[in-house]
């Protein structure tokens, strides 16, 4: 991504002199200082911005100062963790400061007896998995890229294909220390598995994309982590079959890990992408229209060996024209392949990505009419998904820019219609509030800019996200 000449981007002195207090001039930087990685996030859409300022913390009261001089200034802030985002949340504002917690990134604890971690938000996915291994334990929010940082995913409530047994980002945070505007730290939840004591503010506070408060000290739940996994992939000669098998998958009583969609053209994309064989008879691959991806684990190999029987008799009844079982290397590269799947859109030149989600027996309704509102503009969708969860992940080919807006309203208010909503793991970023705004409840809206008020008075929390709000610059 290029960016374009910003005209206004000499620094306030005294603000400059603030933050410099507060973590040092080694950590504030600004002008060309500023890589032009601190400019954007992977988001398809949106022109990156060139912040004023860099500020590098190393502690949560750190954060917190840094905070309070912004809002005395009125500067806007964006945090940002590994920059992994798809939505814009962590596109710096113009004139604004970014607060990067690439110093904020160690692993402070895991508790075995509680089975919880605590982190500080820019701990990646990658470097906690490494921590918990040892234990025996593992984090279970795998969005599709383990270099996100466990702050980030917290502001975006990231989920991923394992959503479907262990749920998203705000199932598994039971704590947070957070700093606020006003200079002052908050800590929500705790090592707790259960609480009813007031309002639920660490709830508030993920997916809030940075907009409330920011996240210093994160504690996860963790899961003991399974001996022996599977992997089935059956191929359909359409996605109404496969969304039929998913709820009788789901009602046998065995709980997949991973229960996930892809339609061919995904399929073809991602296997050429990674270089992945995955030994799919030449006729099933012709007649084939869709594929269901079920990924099973357990302690012990019987039991598995029982639900890999169930299922496949099952899937057979559904109408596969083919399973496959994939273990090991071939089941690996096969899920890493569809994590990727975002990746290989982009390479093959997708201008916005998706993340809509309706209710699960809804996804038929939803894919058959956005395919045909796309087709009325010579537009093109495609795309895999969390079939458990109803999350529909779709490449948009829409080259005119004008055009795939109208396009995205369409759709966003076709899901919202279905009784689902814009986002179901991206989060809004700077790139979807728009049309949320413009779909959402009125009622809720009013009381989201209540909320943002009382955290956030001065309105410096990366504004323009979620809320379309005047930018402080």
């Amino acid at each position: 991504m290029s960016t374009p000449p910003d005209t206004d981007t000499a620094p306030d002195q005294r603000a400059l002199d603030r933050f410099a207090a507060v973590v040092g001039s080694a950590h504030v930087l600004t002008g060309n200082r500023i890589g032009p990685d601190y400019h954007h996030d992977e988001a398809l859409a949106g022109t990156p911005v060139a912040p004023r300022y860099l500020a590098l913390p190393a502690t949560a009261g750190e954060t917190a100062e840094l905070l309070a001089a912004a809002a005395a200034a009125g500067i806007p802030v964006t945090a940002r963790g590994a920059g992994t985002g798809l939505s814009g949340a962590c596109r710096p504002a113009p004139g604004g400061l970014v607060i990067s917690f690439e110093r904020m990134a160690a692993v402070l604890e895991v508790d075995i007896d509680n089975q919880v971690a605590v982190v500080q938000p820019g701990v990646t996915l990658a470097a906690l998995d490494a921590a918990t291994a040892p234990y025996g334990l593992m984090y279970t929010v795998f969005p599709g890229e383990l270099s996100a940082s466990i702050g980030g995913t917290v502001g975006t409530n990231a989920g991923g294909m394992r959503a479907v047994r262990y749920g998203v980002t705000r199932h598994n945070v039971l704590g947070l220390q957070a700093a606020l505007p006003s200079g002052e730290l908050l800590r929500t939840g705790g090592k707790l598995t259960k609480l009813s004591a007031g309002y639920d503010l660490t709830q508030l506070i993920i997916g809030s994309e940075g907009t409330l408060a920011l996240a210093t000290e994160i504690t996860v739940r963790l899961y003991p982590r399974p001996a022996h996994s599977v992997t089935l992939m059956a191929a359909f000669a359409d996605l109404a079959a496969v969304m039929a098998a998913v709820p009788a998958t789901l009602r046998t009583g065995v709980a997949p890990t991973i229960l996930e969609y892809l339609d061919t053209v995904t399929l073809d994309a991602i296997s050429r992408a990674q270089e992945l064989e995955l030994g799919i008879d030449p006729g099933v691959r012709a007649a084939a229209r869709a594929y269901l991806v079920i990924g099973l684990d357990n302690r012990e190999r019987a039991p598995l060996d029982t639900d890999i029987d169930l299922l496949g008799q099952l899937l057979e009844s559904s109408g596969a024209l083919n399973i496959y079982v994939l273990e090991g290397h071939s089941a690996r590269l096969l899920i890493e392949a569809r994590e990727k799947a975002f990746w290989s859109a982009k390479a093959a030149g997708a201008d916005e990505v998706l993340d809509v989600v309706v209710p699960r027996a809804a996804m038929p309704a939803f894919f058959d009419r956005a395919t045909a509102l796309a087709d009325e503009v010579g537009a093109v969708l495609v795309g895999c998904g969390h079939a458990g969860d109803g999350n529909v992940h779709m490449g948009v080919f829409c080259r005119a820019e004008a055009t795939r807006e109208a396009l995205l309203r369409r759709v966003f208010t076709l899901a919202t219609d279905l009784g689902g909503a814009v986002s179901g793991e991206h989060g809004l970023g700077r790139i979807k509030t728009a049309h949320f705004t413009a779909v959402a409840d009125p009622v809720a809206l009013t009381l989201m800019r209540g909320i943002k008020h009382a955290f956030d008075p001065a309105g410096i929390l990366n504004p323009g996200v979620i809320l379309e709000e005047k930018v402080h610059a």
